[in-house]
């Protein structure tokens, strides 16, 4: 068919953070509040793709590092309840920074069930 693949194409750039496994003072019942659970993080977060070359420099980009350490700077501080709560910092986090168009985080417990590799929650945001 003409016309396909011709014109810009839709894309994006995206940062992502794979199994980022943190321990996390998090849960609602007694004995969650005796100690921290393993907790799974994965991120994905859309960014502003300017048309420009990058030069090379972490200051023209997002940087997973300033993420990474704001997640680990989050689950350090007080007892959390909800995986939903965690998630929807983390999303904050990320959506604080001008460059962030949107993202998508699935917070997981890690060792709760035996028989469950990990429940939690996905969730989604943009501006």
């Amino acid at each position: 068919m003409s016309g396909e693949g011709a014109g810009p194409r839709a894309g994006g750039r995206y940062l992502l953070i794979r199994d980022l496994v943190v321990s996390c003072a998090i849960g609602v019942h007694p004995h969650e509040r005796l100690g921290t659970q393993r907790v799974c993080i994965n991120l994905r977060v859309r960014v502003m793709d300017e048309g420009r070359p990058l030069g090379d420099s972490i200051a023209n980009v997002v940087s997973y590092e300033t993420i990474v350490d704001g997640i680990r700077a989050m689950v350090a501080g007080e007892h959390i309840n909800l995986v939903e709560t965690l998630a929807d910092r983390i999303l904050d986090l990320c959506l604080a920074n001008p460059r962030v168009l949107g993202a998508r985080v699935r917070v997981e417990k890690l060792d709760l069930y035996p028989d469950a590799a990990g429940v939690g929650v996905e969730v989604e945001r943009s501006r």
